[in-house]
């Protein structure tokens, strides 16, 4: 029987490689767009919040701070593979024959992140093997 405790923590970056968190774990929501290359309607689409409340001050809607988070936490996830802030965008950026042809980001902006990220999360145990 394998001892579970590597895989309970495997949802979270050794660090954050961006620095898109700020003090109390807040995601910096305007680095992690600019990152995944998205306009505030690519934002509205990907979280289902109106457009004219996606914003990034302390008044962000709680949903797209967790969303947020989210891919904070998936692009220092690849971040952390790759040690390169440029091939980890480019990765995101990229379509990907083993997502259907579609790139990360796109795969996000649909609303598929939970299954990017059972993506990036299998292929960096199997990397690790």
């Amino acid at each position: 029987m394998s001892i579970p405790g590597p895989a309970l923590f495997r949802t979270i970056p050794k660090k954050d490689y961006f620095h898109l968190f700020n003090k109390g774990g807040i995601p910096d929501g305007e680095k992690v767009v600019k990152l995944l290359r998205y306009k505030k309607e690519d934002v509205s689409v990907a979280t289902n919040i109106p457009i004219a409340s996606v914003r990034f001050d302390n008044k962000m809607p709680v949903e797209l701070r967790e969303r947020l988070t989210e891919w904070a936490t998936a692009l220092n996830l690849v971040a952390g593979f790759f040690n390169d802030q440029d091939k980890t965008v480019l990765w995101f950026c990229m379509p990907n024959p083993l997502l259907g042809g579609m790139s990360p980001s796109n795969m996000i902006r649909v609303g598929r992140f939970k299954k990017l990220l059972n993506f990036i999360q299998t292929a960096l145990d199997e990397n690790q093997r």
